[in-house]
């Protein structure tokens, strides 16, 4: 019978690469996610049978044992970027990360991967680094052999970060970013997907692993790259951290005050705190060369999902070859 891989967060951005190329390396993959009914788009991923969204909440101990049950390798995604009720980031990135290796060292599971992020650092002031350095230590304590990946902000077809940006320039000549001149290594979703997937054949040593494109850029750089992509211009107003500190303060009542209808996920306090610090993977830290992995550049990949954000759409290309045309 093929080996079981028990994926939680399956389903998510990171996620639904790394069931993909499990599956392809022949494993049986249970993803392991809140919303069963809304993962089916998993299934078609292998033969079958082969890939399976189950429930589960990381929260609770038996949620969680009962979807390792006779795994072969396991591969914790979960993360979130801002809070909202009881997903606060130490009960998902610390206490869930936790959970997960004690379980999987319970119950004999061979290997474990995380994915964690660059910055995370216990005395940070944000509480997302703090909680991701915490689960790192967490999962450390319980499962020693563990792989852990810190990937600088990640891009591709369903990320949180061009497509926001992208669909922001909507909106109005202005684009207002928080942090302009922050560094960041973006890396491709599909390459932090072979390094978990190394990771869980046995194919990477232990230890911890910073992530990172093959450029080091600004984040306005890479705001002049998406409208270049998008064929917009826009005014790039690089806003002070104070500002943008009362901009996400606000944004946060306003999400309190409603219960959570309003889930804020343009600006948080704590991800203006992130950004006050480099995004880049540290000199000296094991990296995709140690996994044997070259990294794609966002210029190769970004044209690939941000056609929809151009004002001609998918006819865009038509439209400017058509400008060439002599009357």
């Amino acid at each position: 019978m093929s080996k079981l891989v028990t994926i939680y967060g399956g389903s998510g951005f990171v996620g639904r690469y790394i069931a993909r190329r499990m599956a392809k390396e022949g494993w049986r993959v249970r993803v392991a996610v809140r919303r069963p009914n809304e993962a089916m788009f998993v299934k078609p991923y292998g033969t079958v049978g082969q890939v399976e969204p189950v429930f589960c909440n990381i929260r609770d101990d038996d949620s969680v044992r009962s979807v390792m049950t006779g795994s072969d390798a396991v591969v914790n995604c979960v993360g979130i970027l801002s809070e909202n009720g009881r997903n606060s980031f130490d009960a998902v990135q610390h206490e869930g990360a936790e959970r997960i290796a004690r379980i999987a060292t319970a119950q004999g599971v061979g290997r474990l991967v995380h994915i964690s992020a660059i910055g995370a650092d216990a005395n940070s002031d944000s509480d997302y680094a703090r909680s991701k350095a915490l689960g790192e230590a967490g999962v450390l304590a319980h499962f020693p052999g563990a792989v852990i990946l810190r990937p600088s902000v990640i891009f591709g077809s369903e990320d949180q970060f061009f497509n926001k940006f992208a669909r922001m320039t909507r909106l109005g000549p202005v684009l207002a970013i928080v942090g302009g001149d922050t560094k960041f290594q973006s890396i491709y979703v599909d390459d932090v997907a072979k390094a978990a997937v190394k990771g869980a054949l046995g194919k990477a040593a232990a230890g911890i692993y910073e992530l990172g494109g093959p450029k080091v850029t600004t984040l306005r750089q890479l705001m002049d790259l998406m409208l270049e992509t998008i064929h917009r211009r826009r005014l790039i107003l690089n806003l002070p951290f104070g500002v943008g500190s009362v901009i996400g303060g606000i944004l946060g009542a306003a999400q309190a005050v409603t219960l959570g209808l309003f889930n804020n996920t343009i600006l948080t306090r704590d991800q203006v705190r992130n950004l006050r610090k480099d995004n880049v993977v540290s000199d000296g830290a094991k990296g995709l060369a140690d996994l044997g992995i070259k990294p794609i550049a966002p210029e190769a990949v970004l044209s690939d999902y941000l056609w929809v954000y151009r004002p001609s759409g998918q006819f865009a290309e038509i439209m400017d070859s058509a400008k060439n045309l002599k009357t």
